[in-house]
């Protein structure tokens, strides 16, 4: 077995140095006569993933999570973290830190009971969007948000450096679309505005057809850029960043260095458009106080991101039947071991060699999560030297994970029986199944969103008294970020699913104690064959990306209707057919007893 290249197993979290740091923390509020200082999972580019010189909130508290925040007060700190991590959280902190389940109770609902005589809160603006800000201070009464340093920082005595990784030509035969076209594009639909602020990283690799290397596990350089109205952008990234570029950038892209980002954006004339959902506050201030109009709308690079070109969909075909070839020999291995003989770290190495042997793999697109037995009901379960857990006869084992390529960008869960699976857990299996095929097959009339599709997932769930706390399905990127915006199948989708979009399919089922189930496929949305006698032409409906085999031995078949058994046979026959060539002869027959019909 190969040492694992991308992933590591050092348990980052220390519980411990949150209460001194914490006391620094306080230290530096009171030399700013503030009552508390907001903590973000945030940094000025406002994507979910940061580097380790930004992850202030986990530097502070020990909670590793991808999204959560600390309000520091002097006499209380609330730890806000959503459903996917409320297991996780009660490790990472220690007990100085109070776990606030987010977003049922808010930023300010909580700020208010904890300060009801008032006072002053700190934060850093570029840390906090626009939007953020607004909806917190629309929440707080008496309280004064105040703009200041960011005052972790300055308490940081080891703080890393900012990531300078090379940025790398994205071919145009991949996107589909060359940067002068979408930039034309772009700027021809600003309407009254005359530049737009981008600050999304993945919204400026998208743009000029580059990829980065500041993120881990995700393709997307540390850069923002203003596209101007007259078809011309200016990014503003190290020039050090460009040495790694196998063309130049086009010519209507002038260069200039990040710290000439803010005078830029100071001399800017005439209406500005930003996107409050990820603008930072600090841009937003600048802009104001130079006397620009602001307009406020999406950020122009979103949709047109999200809708994938035919390139990139058939990029994401290619790579997910080279990664559907990898997990079968990673499966077909793991059914060949003996229950407790292996652990969940030899499972994610297992898993990334298999994938690396593809010789085509950039990255992970996120830590693989290989949790068995209890852990794999903590939703966002990272495996640490210390967790290490046995793989035990009678386990469910849940892995989630995902591989970067240069024509696509991956992520599955499978849940595996290790041994004889208990007849609960088989009923437990099957309802979160039924709920990921009842998306697999749904048609709907176009102009509906995620809101609207997510109960589908639920409903064989909510018949047994049971949900699971985090969305059905995310947007994935094409070789960028494995969490991509605007859609979203969940309930707080609101964006209108369109042809091109590639979203997870990701229902779930968490018995805290006891075991995990995930089942996770990625799906594209695509216009919906036409049916004799249909009454509206306009249906959309899911093309299945994923062809890697669903554990039959989970599987209660007499729970399933028949037209999910014929969906489950005719995807298992599917995964057949596009995978039996180029397997070695043990995966081979593995594969063809998983994909046997039920």
């Amino acid at each position: 077995m190969t040492e694992t290249e991308f992933q590591s197993f050092e348990d980052t979290a220390r519980p411990e140095q949150g209460p001194p740091r914490l006391a620094a923390l306080r230290a530096a509020m009171d030399a700013e006569g503030l009552d508390g200082f907001l903590v973000p999972r945030a940094d000025m580019y406002q994507g979910e993933y940061v580097a380790p010189r930004d992850d202030r909130l986990a530097w502070l508290t020990g909670f590793t999570g991808s999204a959560g925040w600390c309000v520091a007060l002097h006499d209380t700190a609330g730890v806000f973290v959503d459903g996917r991590y409320r297991v996780q959280v009660k490790a990472q902190v220690a007990p100085e830190f109070t776990p606030v389940d987010w977003p049922e109770t808010s930023l300010s609902e909580w700020i208010g009971r904890e300060l009801p005589q008032g006072g002053r809160v700190g934060f850093d603006p570029w840390l906090m969007s626009v939007e953020g800000l607004r909806k917190l201070e629309a929440g707080l009464d008496g309280v004064v948000l105040d703009r200041c340093e960011n005052l972790v920082d300055r308490v940081w005595d080891d703080q890393p450096e900012a990531p300078m990784g090379p940025l790398r030509t994205h071919p145009d035969d991949l996107a589909g679309r060359s940067a002068e076209d979408k930039i034309a594009a772009l700027a021809d639909e600003l309407g009254d505005a005359r530049a737009a602020v981008l600050t999304l990283p993945d919204s400026v690799a998208w743009l000029l057809n580059v990829r980065g290397s500041d993120i881990p596990r995700n393709p997307v350089p540390h850069a923002t850029a203003i596209l101007h109205a007259d078809g011309r952008v200016t990014l503003f990234v190290a020039a050090a960043k460009l040495d790694g570029l196998d063309a130049p950038l086009p010519d209507v892209v002038d260069v200039a260095a990040p710290d000439d980002f803010a005078g830029a954006l100071a001399s800017l004339e005439g209406p500005v458009r930003i996107d409050p959902a990820s603008c930072p506050v600090a841009v937003a201030d600048i802009l104001s106080d130079a006397g620009s109009k602001i307009v406020e709308a999406a950020d122009p690079c979103l949709l047109p991101k999200a809708r994938k070109t035919e390139a990139e969909l058939a990029g994401a075909r290619a790579a997910h039947l080279r990664d559907a070839a990898a997990m079968v020999r990673f499966l077909s291995w793991l059914d060949a071991q003996a229950p407790g003989s292996f652990t969940e770290i030899d499972v994610v190495r297992r898993l990334e060699a298999e994938r690396r042997a593809t010789d085509a793999l950039r990255e992970i697109s996120f830590e693989t999560i290989s949790g068995t037995g209890p852990h794999g009901a903590i939703v966002h379960y990272r495996v640490t030297e210390a967790t290490d857990a046995r793989v035990e006869d009678g386990h469910l084992l849940l892995v989630d994970s995902g591989g970067q390529y240069a024509d696509g960008t991956t992520d599955i869960t499978r849940t595996i029986a290790i041994g004889a699976p208990g007849e609960t857990e088989r009923a437990d299996f099957t309802r979160v199944l039924r709920g990921m095929i009842a998306i697999s097959r749904l048609r709907w009339p176009a102009g509906l969103a995620g809101r609207d599709l997510d109960a589908a997932a639920r409903i064989p769930l909510w018949e047994a008294g049971c949900d699971y706390a985090h969305g059905t399905g995310h947007g994935v990127g094409a070789y960028l970020s494995v969490h991509e915006g605007p859609q979203r199948l969940a309930r707080t989708g609101t964006v209108p699913f369109e042809p091109g979009m590639i979203v997870s399919n990701e229902p779930g089922l968490y018995r805290e104690g006891q075991y995990g189930i995930r089942i996770e496929n990625l799906v594209a949305v695509r216009d919906a064959p036409a049916l004799q006698g249909a009454t509206r032409k306009d249906m959309l409906s899911f093309e299945t990306l994923t062809s890697v085999p669903i554990d039959r031995r989970l599987i209660v078949p007499e729970m399933l209707t028949p037209a999910e058994r014929d969906w489950l046979d005719a995807y298992h026959a599917t995964c057949a057919a596009r995978l039996a060539e180029g397997l070695d002869d043990e995966a081979r027959a593995w594969l063809e007893q998983a994909t046997a019909p039920l």
